[in-house]
């Protein structure tokens, strides 16, 4: 077999039959409801971040909030509707301004409400002396350090987070998962992550405690979710340096405003002034800014994956590469017996009976589907192990790729091509070139080839075929390749198949690329070339050999069903176990990115509106012909800017649930969502308060002081 390949697959072809997945369409980011109790529940956390220690972390709405402070002290000092009329709705500005981030983050709080539910007292049957003895003495679960085993039996709860090192068992996952159905854990393999706070249901394991008291999964949880830490991702910084800056910018143009006025015979009051600079500051952006990035994180968690920060959220959204393990994630992952292709002389019942014989101790999905087949297609009685009293059994193993059975003076085994080939080999015997074609047509129809050999007494090892395995790919795997390319994201399946096997597949399913015989190091090496390319990189992993990958991805998502060390490596964790979401989270994070440039351009757009109503207001009676400029035909200078202000105030308010859901996405290229972007956000930025401003504006009117 050939080493490592990245090889580009051909032109995809039609779509082909699998399991139930959805289509592309159905997996489609949309938009959810907001619940208006919310916002009524999230007004008094609104109120308490009036803290001038907490509005200094937003510049804009700190602005904001110190020029309601300049305005309250001026109504106070000379006291008028119009006055009182703007102070109140500039607090409210401020006050509807942290209504966002308080409803985003009290979503999170109700969620790690819930998940504290999950956290009980429990006592741990910690053993002392594992395991050379299992003597077993009772600690409460809090007093349970890294590297302590305890005992879990049937009906009782996991103390903590670690990894099954003796015993199987049925576990109850629902409290951390949502999912009703149990689930296997045993030690060995990529299936021995248990989570504390899950209840075992059925046998008995041993537990490697993996996490300090206050560390576990769930307390991580809890904090993630309730934004304790979250950190600002590198766009939103860049973004609220941008904010920051164009607020500085229009200070010192409000400033040197007024000696421009008082020069010209119309001096502005302070009301005025301030009015103005909120008018011109991008307020709107400025109070949703954070809470579309909590909104991101919280759209994953209902999806049930746990992101570490918000950086691998918005990470997500610019990935460009994304790696896709073959099996169980493209293809269905329990590859099953379709036929018996015999080598040449060999009848092919007595290859269905080898065949069977060595897949009697083989409790994988492919070796039970290799005893159906002998019985369904051949006639052939399945046996039991207990039956065969002096057989030696051969387990399979990574080294040898190769199981199989001693019995009676008849070896058998079967495993890979290459490793069964060398065994005949060291045994006498040969491999014919008919083998050899009947293994090159099952990899080149993307299938697995087991070859199967035997060995009578001391005569020459042969081959008698091979076992055809076929992978069936997933329904719907296409269209969401076809969906990403339309993204400019490039998909690569790994596979620890040959590359002819690897290839097949990659044609059936329509992935970009494909890495062959992949190994951990072949997969470190791809990331890092894709990454020196200026790419980002995302993938899913589940075993402890994923780790190196996981960490050096820019997102990561390891499985909850796997490792302790891949969780740790990876900066999401996927509480469902399923290596598809991975296309689902990329599609958050680009939502996450397409919201937020939306939101902006539509700040940016109404702004302008604001200056076509306060701009005339302050000057019109000093310079006439400044009234041309009052294209809202607004009824007074008072009701102008008064209108103008309640808009901005109200447009926050209206734009919450927008921030919080999303916009809707949906793949396109970057030219398309530009223009969508500019044709509904900017235009409709620039429509909606011209509207919105006089509809008002009707009203104020009618108010004694404002008209």
């Amino acid at each position: 077999m050939s080493s490592s390949t990245l090889t580009p697959s051909p032109t995809p072809g039609s779509p082909t039959p699998g399991d139930k997945t959805e289509g592309a369409a159905s997996h489609r980011v949309s938009s959810g409801l907001l619940d208006p109790k919310l916002l009524l529940s999230s007004l008094p956390d609104a109120v308490k971040k009036l803290d001038p220690r907490v509005m200094v972390k937003n510049p804009v709405m700190f602005v904001v909030e110190v020029g309601s402070v300049v305005t309250t002290i001026s109504a106070i000092a000379h006291p008028s509707v119009f006055a009182w009329s703007i102070t109140v709705w500039l607090w409210l500005t401020t006050v509807f301004a942290n209504l966002a981030e308080a409803v985003a983050e009290g979503r999170g709080k109700a969620q790690a409400d819930t998940l504290r539910k999950t956290k009980t007292e429990s006592v741990a049957r910690r053993l002392t002396n594992w395991p050379a003895t299992q003597d077993e003495e009772e600690v409460p679960g809090t007093a349970l350090r890294l590297g302590d085993h305890v005992v879990v039996e049937a009906g009782q709860i996991i103390p903590g987070d670690g990894d099954v090192v003796e015993g199987v068992a049925s576990v109850d996952e629902s409290a951390i998962t949502g999912e009703s159905a149990p689930v296997i854990r045993e030690s060995g393999g990529d299936r021995s992550a248990v989570t504390g706070g899950t209840k075992v249901l059925s046998d008995r394991i041993v537990v490697k405690i993996a996490s300090e008291p206050g560390k576990s999964f769930i307390d991580r949880m809890i904090a993630l979710v309730e934004g304790a830490a979250r950190q600002k991702t590198p766009n939103e910084i860049a973004l609220n340096i941008l904010l920051a800056s164009l607020t500085i910018v229009f200070l010192v143009a409000v400033v040197t405003l007024q000696p421009m006025a008082t020069f010209a015979g119309a001096p502005q009051s302070m009301i005025v002034l301030v009015a103005l600079i909120v008018a011109l500051i991008p307020t709107t952006i400025g109070a949703l800014l954070s809470a579309i990035g909590i909104a991101g994180m919280d759209r994953l968690v209902q999806r049930n994956v746990l992101a570490m920060s918000g950086r691998a959220v918005e990470a997500a959204g610019d990935v460009n590469t994304l790696l896709l393990d073959k099996t169980g994630t493209i293809t269905l992952g329990n590859r099953q017996a379709a036929e018996f292709q015999p080598a040449e002389g060999v009848e092919i019942g007595e290859l269905a009976d080898a065949a069977q014989l060595s897949s009697l101790a083989d409790e994988t999905p492919e070796g039970r589907s290799i005893v159906v087949l002998a019985k369904t297609e051949y006639g052939l009685r399945a046996r039991a192990q207990g039956e065969l009293t002096h057989a030696t059994w051969v387990p399979f193993t990574a080294q040898t790729r190769m199981s199989g059975v001693d019995v009676d003076g008849t070896q058998v085994r079967k495993g890979a091509a290459g490793s069964v080939a060398n065994w005949v080999t060291e045994n006498g015997g040969s491999v014919g070139s008919d083998v050899a074609q009947l293994v090159d047509g099952i990899s080149a129809a993307g299938g697995t080839p087991l070859v199967v050999a035997t060995k009578v007494g001391s005569a020459p090892a042969k081959v008698l075929g091979v076992i055809y395995l076929k992978d069936v790919v997933k329904e719907g795997m296409r269209e969401r390749f076809d969906e990403l390319r339309r993204m400019g994201i490039k998909t690569i399946m790994i596979t620890g198949d040959n590359p002819l096997t690897a290839k097949a597949i990659a044609e059936e399913a329509g992935v970009d690329d494909f890495l062959a015989e992949a190994t951990p190091e072949d997969k470190m090496a791809l990331i890092k070339k894709e990454q020196e390319g200026g790419k980002l990189v995302a993938m899913t992993g589940d075993g402890t050999n994923d780790a190196p990958a996981l960490a050096q991805a820019d997102v990561g998502v390891a499985m909850n069903t796997g490792t302790m060390a891949a969780k740790e490596a990876g900066n999401m964790v996927d509480l469902d176990s399923n290596p598809t979401k991975l296309i689902e989270i990329v599609e958050i994070g680009k939502q996450l990115l397409i919201t937020r440039g939306a939101l902006t351009t539509f700040s940016i757009s109404n702004d302008v509106a604001k200056y076509f109503a306060i701009i005339p207001a302050m000057f019109a009676g000093v310079y006439p012909g400044l009234s041309h400029l009052n294209i809202m035909g607004l009824h007074s200078p008072q009701s102008a800017i008064t209108s103008a202000i309640i808009f901005n105030a109200l447009v926050i308010v209206g734009l919450i649930p927008l921030a919080l859901r999303g916009v809707r996405y949906r793949p396109a290229d970057a030219s398309s969502l530009l223009a969508r972007n500019i044709g509904i956000y900017g235009i409709g930025g620039l429509i909606v308060p011209f509207v919105g401003i006089k509809l008002i504006d009707l009203i104020v009117q009618f108010i004694p002081g404002l008209s």
